[in-house]
């Protein structure tokens, strides 16, 4: 389609191949002379492809590629296409399923946990952070310092952390929770002291 005008990106990105060309070949210690006996293109047609004053075309870039050994893309910058599906790795940890929703590390994390039905005697314990619980499925039932809580299906309870807390099932069935840690929610439980060793105060 002549006189139609390309847009912006592949303007910037035709710009850019000719510095990224000369980036390439003098970082691999290569002549201009050296490159154009491994391509069989002139040495003033390289030159000019990597001063921008000859517009790149694949019957030019190709065999430069074949030349430095490196994929096409990586010669015109083009962005990465990937597989846009997520693939969750779940996990097993103190006997719930944990699935990790949050790919990139970082203080806020997000997960999935299946708790099973078995996982219902109050454990108490303490850590730095925020917590937010939602459930999925099931009824949760929430241990917070003196509170003794069941949460249903559709309900949701933040807290935080540095109190004595234990979640888990009710002994009816496993629940399903999305949890949030805030900072520092990914350090290590400290078991919280039981009431009557914890002394005064």
């Amino acid at each position: 389609m002549d006189g139609v005008e390309p847009s912006p990106v592949i303007t910037r990105t035709l710009a850019e191949v000719g510095p990224r060309l000369k980036r390439l070949r003098t970082g691999r210690r290569m002549t201009l002379a050296e490159l154009s006996e491994a391509t069989g293109i002139s040495k003033s047609t390289l030159s000019r492809l990597e001063s921008g004053q000859r517009r790149p075309s694949l019957e030019l870039l190709l065999p430069i590629a074949q030349a430095h050994r490196v994929p096409l893309d990586e010669l015109v910058g083009a962005p990465e296409v990937g597989d846009p599906r997520v693939r969750l790795t779940p996990q097993r940890v103190h006997g719930n399923v944990v699935v990790p929703l949050t790919r990139q590390p970082g203080p806020q994390q997000a997960f999935k946990m299946v708790i099973p039905a078995d996982r219902n005697t109050p454990d108490p314990r303490t850590h730095e952070g925020y917590e937010w619980l939602y459930v999925l499925a099931g009824r949760l039932r929430l241990v917070l310092a003196d509170h003794d809580l069941i949460l249903n299906s559709g309900e949701v309870a933040e807290f935080d952390t540095r109190l004595p807390h234990w979640f888990g099932s009710t002994g009816e069935g496993p629940v399903e929770i999305l949890s949030l840690f805030g900072p520092q929610g990914e350090r290590m439980h400290v078991r919280a002291r039981p009431r009557d060793h914890a002394g005064t105060g």
